[in-house]
């Protein structure tokens, strides 16, 4: 692995399997046949690349739907509480 990739790793414990599930469910809709060893490195960048702008897509969309239902997102810089942005006595 280049070193400019020990900044790529999920930051959320436990969302792993989600993310990994996330990934198949892409991989079906855009018609890739998904490696039964979990090996995606045979696959050409431009296909696993495709599959990660399609999922950072609908991460985006999701974020977007959110807030516009009056939502917020975990997190939001200057919430000043627990981690994630909610913490006890949190109110909305």
């Amino acid at each position: 692995m280049g070193t400019g990739q020990r900044s790529n790793r999920i930051l959320v414990r436990g969302a792993e399997q989600a993310l990994d599930q996330f990934k198949y469910e892409i991989a079906r809709e855009i018609g890739l046949q998904t490696p039964p060893d979990g090996y995606w490195g045979d696959y050409p960048s431009r296909q696993c690349g495709a599959m990660g702008g399609q999922m950072v897509r609908r991460m985006i969309a999701d974020a977007e739907a959110r807030l516009a239902q009056g939502g917020f997102l975990a997190g939001n810089i200057g919430a000043g509480v627990g981690v994630g942005g909610f913490g006890p006595g949190y109110t909305r």
